[in-house]
């Protein structure tokens, strides 16, 4: 029994010792698995991973402040479409387009607002932090419908121009603020 019980010892000493020397660039890398998107968790994220550290919380927190800021430059973008600064937009495309921008907004604000949550968390432990992580999950769950909704309405009504132009920025929104949602349910009563 003493045999046993030294080995679990050195076993769990030696895990430990492992995760303990795993790199901030590597911890990104892993919990980047975790997603749908691996690679571009890993692309958008490991630039961050110094001021991370090992902190599942930062790197949840960072990946929705990431996300934000590509909803905020997709919604730029399609703003200046609607503007007529890329493509004349048709008629008919007009309400497509409108109901884009409004989705997109919708989704910064919300994205913004769960990054601000992070903030509000308190301790891991406490019946706080967990209704904090509800209201991110809600809140992010919810950009991501707003995404796909200005996905779904442009696929419809949109040309082809227009349609292309728009798809390429927020289908890369979508999946970063997927890739985000991953990494805030990672997130338990540990973190």
């Amino acid at each position: 029994m003493h045999r046993s019980t030294l080995a679990f010892v050195l076993l769990a000493a030696a895990i430990c010792l492992a995760s303990a020397t795993t790199s901030p660039a590597e911890f990104v890398r892993d919990s980047c698995r975790g997603t749908r998107y691996p690679a571009l968790c890993e692309q958008s994220l490991v630039a961050y991973a110094p001021a991370v550290h090992r902190s599942k919380r930062e790197l949840a927190r960072t990946a929705l402040a990431v996300s934000a800021d590509r909803a905020r430059s997709a919604s730029a973008f399609v703003s200046r479409i609607s503007s007529g600064g890329q493509t004349k937009v048709r008629s008919r495309e007009a309400g497509a387009v409108r109901d884009c921008i409004e989705t997109m907004h919708d989704s910064v604000d919300r994205l913004r607002q769960s990054v601000e949550e992070m903030g509000r968390m308190g301790r891991a432990r406490s019946p706080r932090f967990a209704w904090h992580l509800s209201n991110v999950q809600t809140w992010v769950s919810a950009a991501l419908t707003d995404e796909t909704t200005c996905l779904d309405g442009i696929s419809q009504y949109a040309g082809p121009a227009v349609r292309a132009a728009i798809r390429k920025k927020v289908v890369e929104v979508a999946q970063v603020t997927s890739n985000a949602l991953a990494l805030v349910n990672q997130l338990g009563p540990r973190n």
